[in-house]
């Protein structure tokens, strides 16, 4: 795959456009952007981006920046998915962990909710929810 290298402050990705890219991380670090707020940072090598847009046929959703100078390894989403089964193995775990943590993490704020947590508590459970489930990176659990 080829590598793409962009300097900080980049912009890799914008939410409404629609690429047809998958990216891996190979080094740096990124922070992804949803509605101008910022919803996740990833600096682990392997993380991928533009895999819901390209699944989905859909936009991408965030905004995707380097925080410093970054590269990644670029290639078709389609094309990369439908011809090598192991990267579509593993975006698909990828996305599958996604989904459990933040299943688990909806549970918690049910919890919290029918324990009558105070706000604070169920917002920060909320935002986990929501950094879960738009984190690219290979582990989102941190396991």
């Amino acid at each position: 795959m080829p590598v793409v290298k962009h300097r900080a402050r980049e912009i890799v990705l914008t939410a409404g456009s629609k690429t047809g890219g998958l990216l891996f991380l190979r080094s740096g670090a990124v922070e992804v952007v949803k509605d101008g707020v910022q919803i996740a940072s990833v600096s682990a090598p392997g993380s991928v981006f533009g895999e819901q847009a390209a699944l989905l046929d859909q936009p991408h959703t965030a905004d995707v920046r380097t925080l410093e100078q970054s590269e990644f390894y670029v290639t078709d989403a389609p094309a990369m998915l439908a011809g090598d089964p192991t990267v579509a193995l593993y975006v698909a775990a990828i996305l599958a962990r996604r989904l459990d943590a933040a299943n688990r993490s909806l549970i918690e704020v049910k919890h919290q909710l029918q324990t009558g947590e105070p706000p604070s508590v169920i917002g920060k459970a909320v935002e986990k929810v929501e950094e879960l489930l738009s984190y690219s990176g290979r582990d989102p659990t941190g396991c």
